[in-house]
């Protein structure tokens, strides 16, 4: 292998070190983001408190709600199985 023949191969070698290294850097920027946690429900767009916590009141829902709906495999409200 002649001088230039080593020198190209050196090169190549050089490269695809700085190209593992640039996808390396990049891998770790992600994980320290990632590290961060979620954002906040307010930067997310979302209505809660910066925090994350919200708030669910202890009044009962409106019974309309739930007007026509099935219960969970059972059917229709007033209506039997044969």
């Amino acid at each position: 292998m002649s001088l230039q023949e080593e020198l190209t191969a050196f090169q190549d070698c050089l490269d695809d070190l700085l190209r593992t290294v640039g996808r390396l850097e990049r891998s770790l920027a992600r994980l320290r983001g990632a590290e961060a946690g979620p954002a906040p429900l307010e930067a997310a767009g979302g209505t809660g408190p910066a925090g994350g916590v919200i708030t669910i009141s202890e009044t009962p829902y409106d019974a309309t709600l739930w007007t026509d709906s099935d219960d969970e495999g059972l059917g229709v409200r007033g209506r039997h199985a044969p």
